[in-house]
């Protein structure tokens, strides 16, 4: 029902069960969280969710150190409702301006093709607070329902990463996500790629997962 990066909001008893569940340093943040209603990311699972039960995460913006991960879990119940991560175009006027047209021409040749944000960029726009940095990547999510969309995602992110710092996955069928330089490089070579699933990670042949895709 929810993949990875997907964007959850939380009913009041929900909050109430995940700032009771979190440690002292972070009450602060989850309440921030809350008055704002910002939503929070879909995470993989822990190992000891209990069934059905939800693994989510929020970051908040950094303060001059390393960035801080908070997890929090969730019963179904909890969920008021849900999205998918924001589309590239939702993040464009979010963005710093020596970024904004570089993405908008991705933007503006990615026709036909599905990219979404997550990770630093995606909540800068969701919240408006500063999370970018000198050293930032900009994290997309490609979702190919073909090959052909694949080769052109593939080469539409190649083509664009020489000015801009690009980062990201490519989302096959069924939520299985392979960081998109991975894959090619991979491919090239016919190795084994790793797997990022809401359940867990792990390695699969290429081809196995080209063959989740429509050939037109």
């Amino acid at each position: 029902m929810y993949a990875r990066h997907d964007l959850v909001w939380l009913t009041a008893p929900g909050w109430l069960a995940a700032r009771a569940a979190a440690a002292p340093a972070h009450a602060e943040a989850l309440a921030r969280w809350q008055s704002e209603d910002w939503p929070l990311t879909v995470r993989r699972d822990d190992a000891d969710c209990a069934p059905g039960q939800l693994g989510l995460g929020l970051s908040p913006a950094p303060a001059g150190g390393a960035k801080v991960r908070i997890a929090v879990r969730a019963a179904p119940a909890d969920v008021a409702r849900s999205t998918a991560p924001l589309p590239l175009k939702a993040v464009l006027a979010a963005l710093p301006g020596w970024w904004r047209l570089p993405l908008r021409a991705l933007h503006d040749e990615s026709l036909g093709l599905t990219l979404r944000a997550y990770g630093s960029v995606a909540l800068q726009a969701l919240t408006g607070q500063d999370y970018i940095g000198p050293a930032s990547d900009i994290d997309l999510l490609f979702y190919p329902n073909t090959e052909r969309q694949l080769r052109a995602g593939l080469a539409l992110l190649t083509k664009h990463a020489g000015a801009l710092p690009l980062d990201g996955e490519v989302v096959f069928p069924g939520d299985r996500a392979v960081a998109w330089k991975e894959w090619i490089v991979a491919e090239a070579r016919q190795a084994r790629v790793l797997v990022k699933e809401r359940g867990g990670v792990r390695l699969a042949p290429v081809n196995a997962l080209l063959a989740s895709l429509g050939a037109a």
